[in-house]
C-alpha cells in the first residue's frame, strides 16, 4: 500500500478536515500524520508565548484524537521543505497534503516544500477551503483580482456554494515506523496570561457547542456589549484551526436566526481580510491604501498605552483585558486601536506588532487588517471616523462593569462618574490612584483632523 503525508499547519483538527481525509482516503490509505516545529516561525516573530502554549495544547489533543484512530502524530523538528523530504524518503510516501494557505510566509513555505518533495520524487497537493470558509481568489469582482470593499464582497460570498463537513475518521492506517520527537515545549506560566484559554479540538468543540445553544440567538443585540461578552470566543480555535470555519458557517445557517446570520457575517469579514491579504501581501506592513499620516514617536505614550495607563477607562480595561486573557472583546480591540492611532496619533503597527506579542488569535491577515481599518489605512469606507472611548464606554459598557472588572482601582465608581474619572474631586483622585488622562480628546481630534486634512 502506497503511503501519504498529512501535514498540519493551520489546521489541528480531526473533523472537517479535508487534508487528512484526501491524505487517508477516508481511512482507506497509509497516512502519516505529521506537525513540523519550524524555527522560520520563531524568526518571523510569530511564536508569542501564549500561541505556544496554545500550539502545545492543541498538538497533545491532535495526538490523542491521532491515537484513538489507531495513529499518532509525528513531530519533526526543522524547516519544514527539507524534514518533510526527509520522512518522504523514510516512509517512501507518494504524496503531501496540507491545507493551502495564503500568507506571503506560508506560499513561500509551500513553494519550497514543493521543490524539495518533488526533487524526491513526491508531489504536494494543497487543499483550499481548510483555513477559510471561502478561499481567497474564489470570488473576484470585474477587472480585480480582490475586493476592497466588503459589502460586495459579502454578497458573492454568501453566493458561494460550501462544501458539505466532513466526518472524524474513526480508524487510520499509519505505518509504525516514523519515530517523533516530543512536543514543541509549553511556555513557562510566568511568560503567559494568567487567564489564558486551553486550546485543543476537545475544548474548541465544548466551547463552540455551548456557545451555539446559549448565545448564537442573542448576537446580532449584544455582541458589542461588553459586560455580557457574548462573542463567541472561537476566534483562537479558528486561528489555529481547532474548529472549522465551514462547519460554522453550516452551524449558523441551520439556525437561521438574526444572531446566527450576524455571526455570518463575522465569518465573511474573516475571509475578506485573507482575501485582502493574499492578493495584497504588503499589507501586512505597509497601508494598504496610503493617507501620508506623519506618525507620532512617543516611547512613554505608548508604553502607556499597552499597560493599560491612558487615564481612558475603557481603553484601559480593553488592553488589560489583553494582558490578563491574551484575548480582547472585539469592541475593545476597535476602541483601543483608534486610540491609539487617531487619539495619540502613533503608528498602527506599533499596536498591531503589541497584539500580536499577546493575541492567542494572533492572525497576520486579521490582525494587521483590522489595525489598518481602525487607523483609516484600510478597507474602512470612512477612514477618517474616531471612536470616542467616553461615548463608546457609555454605549458599550452602560453601567461600568466591564471598567469595573479590569481596572481595580476604579471599582467603586458607578456611572456616570466611572467614564470620565477626571471629573472626580482631587482628593478623590488622589485616593483613587488612577492615572489622568494622556491627552485630551478635543485637542487630539484638531489634531487627527489636521494631520487627515479633514474639517
Amino acid at each position: 500500500m502506497t503511503v501519504r503525508i498529512c501535514l498540519f499547519t493551520r489546521d489541528l483538527r480531526l473533523a472537517d478536515n479535508p487534508v487528512l481525509f484526501a491524505s487517508s482516503a477516508g481511512g482507506r490509505q497509509a497516512v502519516v500524520p505529521v506537525f513540523v516545529s519550524d524555527p522560520a516561525v520563531e524568526a518571523a516573530g510569530f511564536a508569542a508565548p501564549n500561541r505556544l502554549a496554545f500550539l502545545h495544547d492543541s498538538l497533545a489533543d491532535l495526538d490523542r484524537g491521532l491515537r484513538a484512530c489507531g495513529s499518532r502524530l509525528v513531530v519533526r523538528g526543522g524547516a519544514v521543505d527539507e524534514t518533510v523530504a526527509r520522512l518522504v524518503k523514510e516512509t517512501d510516501a507518494g504524496e503531501v497534503h496540507l491545507a493551502a494557505d495564503h500568507s506571503s510566509f506560508a506560499r513561500a513555505r509551500e513553494e519550497r516544500l514543493r521543490a524539495a518533495v518533488g526533487a524526491v520524487g513526491a508531489r504536494v497537493v494543497a487543499h483550499e477551503a481548510v483555513v477559510t470558509a471561502v478561499a481567497p481568489g474564489a470570488v473576484t469582482p470585474t477587472g480585480s483580482d480582490h475586493y476592497a470593499v466588503f459589502t460586495p464582497y459579502l454578497r458573492r460570498w454568501v453566493q458561494e456554494p460550501q462544501r458539505r463537513p466532513l466526518p472524524p475518521p474513526r480508524q487510520l492506517l499509519t505505518p509504525p515506523e516514523p519515530a517523533s520527537d516530543p512536543l514543541p515545549v509549553r511556555p513557562d506560566a510566568a511568560l503567559l496570561s494568567p487567564e489564558l484559554a486551553a486550546g485543543g479540538e476537545r475544548a474548541a468543540r465544548d466551547r463552540m457547542g455551548r456557545w451555539l445553544e446559549h448565545h448564537l440567538d442573542a448576537y446580532e443585540d449584544e455582541h458589542d456589549t461588553l459586560v455580557h461578552d457574548l462573542t463567541s470566543r472561537l476566534s483562537p480555535d479558528l486561528h489555529f484551526g481547532c474548529l472549522s470555519a465551514t462547519e460554522l458557517v453550516h452551524a449558523a445557517r441551520a439556525a437561521g436566526s438574526a444572531g446566527a446570520h450576524a455571526f455570518e457575517r463575522q465569518l465573511a469579514w474573516r475571509d475578506f481580510h485573507h482575501q485582502v491579504l493574499a492578493a495584497r501581501p504588503d499589507a501586512a506592513r505597509a497601508d494598504y491604501r496610503p493617507r501620508h499620516d506623519r506618525w507620532r514617536e512617543d516611547d512613554q505614550e505608548l508604553r502607556a498605552w499597552q499597560e493599560g495607563r491612558t487615564g481612558y477607562p475603557l481603553v484601559d480595561a480593553g488592553m488589560r483585558q489583553l494582558r490578563a486573557e491574551g484575548w480582547m472583546h472585539n469592541r475593545a480591540r476597535m476602541v483601543t486601536a483608534s486610540f491609539l492611532s487617531k487619539t495619540l496619533g502613533l503608528d498602527w503597527r506599533e499596536g498591531a506588532r503589541w497584539f500580536l506579542s499577546l493575541l492567542v488569535d494572533g492572525d497576520v491577515a486579521n490582525n494587521q487588517l483590522n489595525w489598518q481599518w481602525v487607523a483609516g489605512t484600510g478597507t474602512d469606507t470612512r477612514p477618517n471616523r474616531v471612536l470616542n472611548p467616553v461615548a463608546q464606554a457609555r454605549r458599550y459598557d452602560p453601567d461600568g462593569a466591564y471598567v469595573r472588572r479590569w481596572v481595580p482601582e476604579l471599582a467603586r465608581l458607578t456611572a456616570p462618574a466611572i467614564y470620565e474619572p477626571w471629573r472626580l474631586p482631587a482628593a478623590l483622585r488622589a485616593e483613587l490612584g488612577y492615572p489622568p488622562p494622556l491627552v485630551a480628546l478635543d485637542a487630539a481630534l484638531t489634531r487627527f483632523r489636521a494631520r487627515r486634512g479633514v474639517a
